[in-house]
């Protein structure tokens, strides 16, 4: 039998810092509000803040909804393993998590970018527990060769501010993103730069070389995926792009999908307008779908 344990470590902007102990690893998570179980997946080489950063602010006004944000193995406070090696031990390590955490109890799910395959991995194990999903730039085809991606562009520039960072933290920046402006640099600093700062690249270059892609088709789901689900696409995202995710459209019969212009990798950060009223109206949706059950 697995003991599994969980550390209280402090109350934090009325949520709480916590520790989850499984079989062979520790979990560092974040946990806000109470409700519905919402959990959050960030990107590779980032962590929780990512995807604390845009999503808290849906929730200022809403309650019933319970926001559990996590770092993955070998990012921000969660620990590498030398046995994990492959995106399927990582998609492991989320479910045995998400068992620890709210045993028993249907989910919904919220993935950007690596985040979004996972969540994807989490609905193909287990698709009656989930009643929606949000993807936000998500990564549909693992090896990078095989993607299918727009070129780099910029749609707004700011040379003053690029000039005020430091060199590294310009070339971060413009590496990832379309628009340049104070807003967005700041947030990109914030929740994306800060998680890379502190990655086990050690740990991920191992899985991002040889263990990246799932050993399964992880959307070949019989049936598709009958939840409210939103697809966020960037229509300047070089890096996963937005053409693959159209081909996964018949997959989800209640699912938005929105290609957004003047957004890269990060929209969630360079459309922050519309993704708060898009998530918003998501979550309606999946308020009103599970009225019933």
């Amino acid at each position: 039998m697995i003991v599994r344990k969980h550390w209280e470590l402090k109350d934090e902007l009325d949520g709480y810092q916590m520790k989850c102990q499984l079989e062979n690893t520790t979990i560092y998570y974040r946990l806000k509000g109470k409700g519905r179980p919402l959990i959050m997946l960030h990107g590779f080489t980032l962590d929780h803040r990512m995807m604390l950063g845009c999503m808290e602010p849906v929730f200022k006004n809403r309650s019933g909804w319970q926001r559990i944000y996590f770092d993955l193995p070998g990012m921000g406070q969660t620990p590498g393993e030398d046995w994990i090696t492959n995106s399927d031990q990582m998609l492991d390590i989320v479910l045995e998590f998400i068992d620890a955490v709210v045993p028993k109890q249907r989910i919904v799910v919220a993935g950007e970018s690596y985040g979004g395959y996972l969540s994807r991995g989490v609905i193909y194990r287990c698709p009656e527990s989930v009643d929606g999903q949000l993807l936000i730039c998500p990564l549909i085809v693992a090896k990078d060769e095989l993607r299918r991606v727009p070129p780099p562009v910029k749609i707004v520039e700011d040379p003053e501010l690029i000039s005020s960072l430091d060199a590294s933290e310009a070339e971060f920046f413009q590496s990832f993103n379309t628009v340049e402006s104070q807003r967005v640099w700041e947030r990109t600093r914030d929740e994306i730069l800060s998680g890379h700062k502190i990655v086990d690249s050690s740990f991920t270059d191992v899985i991002r070389g040889d263990g990246y892609p799932f050993s399964f088709d992880v959307d070949d789901l019989d049936g598709g995926f009958k939840g409210p689900t939103l697809i966020l696409l960037g229509r300047q995202d070089w890096f996963v792009g937005y053409q693959d995710a159209m081909k996964l459209i018949e997959l989800y019969p209640r699912g938005t999908f929105a290609i957004l212009d003047r957004a890269g990798h990060n929209l969630q950060i360079e459309q922050e307008t519309l993704f708060n009223a898009l998530v918003s109206e998501w979550l309606d949706r999946v308020e009103e779908a599970t009225k019933t059950k």
